[in-house]
């Protein structure tokens, strides 16, 4: 079964997101802000880690960028998830490693579900 680390600070998104994970098989790790998030990466090995960009403390590329310096981690895909929607902040994410940049207003559940499994091929 592969795992999915969630981290999102919001709870109701990352609720939302996770059970329909479950529902999908997928087994679920979540972290609320940036140090539990690269605490989580590390103690879980997830198969890939959707990642929210505004969150408390260390923000999400600041995550991103310590998963992918970590030779244990860095093969681990990242898709960032986030209401940023600049083009600099798109590709600042996808230069740092990201294996895909979500914007949260343009997709639904179910499309970041198969954003997911596409990634995980």
């Amino acid at each position: 079964m592969k795992k999915i680390l969630v981290i999102e600070d919001d709870k109701f998104l990352r609720e939302l997101i996770s059970q329909k994970l479950i529902k999908e098989g997928y087994d679920i790790a979540e972290a609320v802000d940036g140090e539990k998030g690269v605490k989580k990466v590390k103690e879980e090995k997830p198969d890939l880690v959707l990642l929210d960009l505004i969150l408390p403390g260390i923000d999400g590329f600041e995550v991103l960028s310590r998963v992918k310096k970590d030779p244990f981690l860095a093969q681990i895909p990242v898709i960032i998830l986030s209401n940023l929607g600049q083009k600099e902040d798109i590709e600042k994410g996808l230069k740092i490693g990201a294996a895909d940049y979500l914007i949260k207003a343009q997709f639904t559940p179910d499309e970041i579900v198969e954003k997911i499994k596409n990634v995980l091929k």
